[in-house]
């Protein structure tokens, strides 16, 4: 799976295009704050969503595949500064959330409450980036009568959307997705149109 299929894959997942995607297909950098304010606290929390989102079973999960890491860098280098301030805000707010749920932090939940949590962020987000694309449809609109669309940037989506695509995208580009999670061929080989699949086969990666 090369990197464009694996973006419409999450897009189709996640209910909307990957924010900072085609930053990451061209390997360019958005010109945002170079430094964001990460820490490492921030980063393990990002872990434990992520772990969450893709939990370890018989494979490794998120959180073996470094995607608090892959999250810095991702909204670092492709991420509008509109979309980095979200993000940063949206790690802040989870732990307000979830204090108010839970009266705890989400480090300190069970993992049954960590997917409640997030269940509920789901739902959340949904309501919130459907207002956000209906806000943006007259700007769109604007510029692609104009023929720039290109120059259209659409307003940042809930931050929950964030952390989910960017576990997703962290999770199986990495090495421990790629090899231990799909079904990995280190070099192409041969077409075969007529190779046998078995439901719950996993996916290819190359």
């Amino acid at each position: 799976m090369d990197r464009r299929e694996l973006l419409k894959m999450i897009a189709v997942l996640t209910g909307g295009a990957v924010i900072g995607g085609e930053v990451f297909l061209s390997g360019c950098k958005t010109g945002a704050k170079a430094d964001v304010g990460f820490t490492a606290t921030n980063i393990a929390l990002l872990d434990e969503i992520g772990e969450t989102i893709i939990p370890a079973t018989a494979t490794p999960g998120a959180k073996a595949a470094k995607v608090g890491e892959f999250m810095k860098v991702m909204v670092t280098d492709c991420y509008t500064q509109e979309q980095q301030d979200a993000f940063m805000k949206g790690i802040s707010t989870i732990d307000e959330v979830c204090k108010k749920t839970n009266n705890k932090s989400f480090m300190d939940c069970t993992p049954e409450q960590r997917h409640e949590l997030l269940v509920s962020l789901e739902k959340e987000a949904k309501e919130f980036n459907a207002k956000q694309e209906e806000a943006d449809k007259p700007r769109k609109e604007e510029l692609n009568a104009k023929d720039k669309g290109y120059d259209f940037v659409a307003s940042p989506r809930h931050y929950y959307t964030m952390m989910k695509q960017l576990t997703l995208l962290g999770f199986f580009s990495s090495k421990t997705g790629m090899t231990e999670t799909l079904r990995h061929v280190p070099v192409p080989g041969k077409y075969d149109g007529a190779f046998p699949y078995a439901k719950g086969d996993k996916a290819w990666a190359e």
